[in-house]
């Protein structure tokens, strides 16, 4: 199960994270808006790597970006094998890269609260992490339901809803 849920999970934000970067790609060549290298820098700083002057290389960019849009995929698959799918979840998990991206950026001094960004630019990134949620929502849900429906799935379709006095299900319910 677990080695399931980690290949699928890698597998779909790795999804996530091209069709997010297409979409980026695609918005920069409409608004000119140059190229980002906040993930390159924020992986210098977590992995204490040296910095210099000027734009980082490109591989370091990539590979946080992929990276880390892989690596939070195997928590969409978890939500997805535990029946947490569908929009609503792919919403959940959109906040939750959008989380992840701001932790790291602000603890390492990289970035600054999304609340202090110009409108246009928070808008903008918003979309794109969105993208990525929603895509990855959508490969991790398909994977999964190869396997049936997850638990919580069995759960509502006892009694839909929290309720008291529908207990958890056995594991072959």
């Amino acid at each position: 199960m677990i080695g399931r849920l980690l290949w699928q999970g890698l597998a779909a934000g790795s999804m996530g994270a091209v069709v997010m970067t297409l979409g980026e790609k695609a918005e920069q060549g409409l608004t000119g808006r140059p190229d980002s290298y906040v993930p390159a820098r924020t992986l210098q700083r977590v992995t204490g790597a040296a910095e210099r002057p000027g734009p980082p290389p490109v591989p370091v960019n990539w590979a946080m970006h992929f990276g880390q849009a892989a690596a939070l995929g195997v928590l969409r698959s978890a939500m997805a094998h535990a029946g947490l799918r569908g929009p609503w979840s792919s919403a959940m998990f959109s906040v939750v890269r959008l989380t992840a991206d701001q932790l790291l950026e602000n603890a390492t001094g990289v970035g600054a609260p999304p609340q202090t960004w110009p409108r246009p630019e928070l808008a903008v990134d918003l979309l794109h992490k969105t993208v990525y949620g929603f895509t990855t929502g959508v490969v991790a849900d398909a994977l999964a339901a190869r396997s049936g429906p997850g638990p919580g799935q069995r759960h509502a379709r006892v009694r839909p809803g929290r309720h008291t006095d529908v207990g958890p299900l056995s594991p072959g319910a």
